[in-house]
């Protein structure tokens, strides 16, 4: 009995600690309850002492349909892409240039148009012709309309100036010859395309030279004189300028210039072969002829120099220029500015933006100011333009919500109270 008296009073023990402590942590549970409530800024009031109003219902809708709103518009805003744009000097040097043009001269036959690029100082620079990059002519009829394939144009013959076209004329025509010649009519010659065409000894391992052009330029690169294009099969094809009289040309392409400046031009060439036929000119006619046949009227589909992103903008597209008479030397001075778009996926393209500014120069034959043309001159700006595209995301999106939301309610809040007080006000006086 002794022992069972003894385990029934420790049990009791015990159960009384196991309260006592169990009351202990309930009273500290209320106490941080009670001092967490005189930290209440958001005190609740009972309904009972509650006034429901009906400016205070409209004022409730007001104030969902303003919330919803201004938090609609605050998602668009810091969701949307927007454009930061940075300017700084640039610290490195560009490490090339590529130019993508398309011109359409309305007056000038391809048989007399060239294309050429000069470096500041005047000397000759190279295009860099690959597979990339090419320039490509086209004829046209009167109305506009595209003659025949397109073929590759001969580069680095352009004239520049009088003396040029002089020396030209003295050297390779055979103008005022009363040698009799026969003349080759396209009707004659059995036009045919061949495979890959010989560039005779000039061109590299494994190059075709298809058309005339071609083989003037393999033997431009090599530093050889083609006297005599009579003896070259792709040049019997070829139709001369007086048999393209009416015609345009379009030029267009993708080549690669240097960064340090210089032109682009184009102008007639050096082949001269509208001349020379069995014709008898004067060094006089001719000296004329190139100016009356190369009117420098012109349109450009588009001018540009790297990559296009978002919003890039260039401002010669779609341009068109019409001189009234042919002596005419249009100028294009192109400021060239590099220019980095980086997307919102780390993606990045590197190309170039422009600011063009032009000028008309008349040049009169035998005035010494050059020869009719269509010329841009370029340099690149020392400065860099960085666009970069960002969002301002959730953080900011959020931050605007609570503002929205405790600017609304606040507000609506005390137009509820001054309108209660007002109604109350009325109230006593009619008493």
């Amino acid at each position: 009995p002794s022992l069972s008296l003894s385990l029934r009073l420790r049990e009791s023990i015990c159960r009384q600690e196991k309260e006592e402590k169990e009351e202990k942590e309930k009273e500290e549970k209320m106490a941080l309850k009670e001092t967490l409530k005189r930290l209440d800024g958001h005190s609740s009031v009972d309904k009972e002492f509650r006034v429901h109003t009906a400016h205070g219902a409209i004022l409730s809708m007001i104030t969902v349909v303003a919330i919803g709103y201004l938090v609609y518009t605050e998602f668009r805003f810091n969701f949307a892409t927007e454009i930061l744009e940075k300017v700084h000097v640039n610290a490195t040097t560009p490490t090339g240039l590529e130019l993508e043009f398309d011109v359409t001269l309305t007056s000038v036959p391809c048989a007399i148009l060239s294309i050429d690029a000069n470096d500041p100082t005047g000397q000759r620079q190279s295009l860099h012709l690959d597979k990339v990059h090419h320039v490509w002519k086209h004829r046209l009829d009167a109305n506009g309309n595209f003659i025949g394939k397109k073929s590759k144009l001969e580069l680095g013959s352009s004239l520049l100036d009088e003396s040029a076209l002089l020396e030209k004329i003295q050297n390779e025509t055979n103008i005022a010859d009363d040698d009799e010649e026969e003349n080759i009519t396209l009707e004659d010659i059995k036009l045919r395309e061949e495979v890959c065409g010989s560039c005779y000894g000039a061109g590299e391992e494994g190059e075709c030279c298809n058309s005339c052009d071609d083989v003037k330029r393999v033997y431009i690169r090599k530093g050889w004189t083609l006297n005599s294009i009579d003896s070259i099969e792709q040049c019997l094809n070829q139709v001369a300028a007086k048999d393209e009289d009416g015609e345009g040309c379009n030029v267009h392409g993708k080549v690669a210039l240097s960064t340090g400046g210089g032109n682009l031009h184009l102008a007639p060439n050096r082949g001269l072969e509208s001349y020379g036929n069995g014709e008898s000119m004067s060094i006089v006619d001719v000296f004329l002829r190139t100016f009356e046949s190369f009117n420098v009227s012109h349109t450009l589909k588009g001018v540009r120099f790297g990559p296009e992103f978002p919003g890039h903008l260039n401002q010669l597209d779609g341009e068109v220029r019409t001189l009234e008479d042919s002596y005419g030397m249009y100028q294009y001075y192109i400021q060239i500015v590099p220019t980095t778009y980086k997307y919102l996926d780390g993606r990045t393209i590197t190309t170039n933006q422009y600011s063009v500014t032009e000028h008309m120069r008349h040049v009169s034959p035998g005035s010494g100011r050059g020869l009719p043309g269509v010329f841009f001159f370029y340099e690149v700006s020392a400065l860099h333009v960085v666009i970069e595209e960002y969002r301002r995301g959730w953080v900011a999106f959020f931050t605007s919500v609570a503002a929205i939301v405790g600017g609304v309610v606040t507000v609506m809040g005390i137009l509820d109270q001054a309108l209660y007080a007002r109604a109350g006000k009325s109230a006593g006086l009619m008493r």
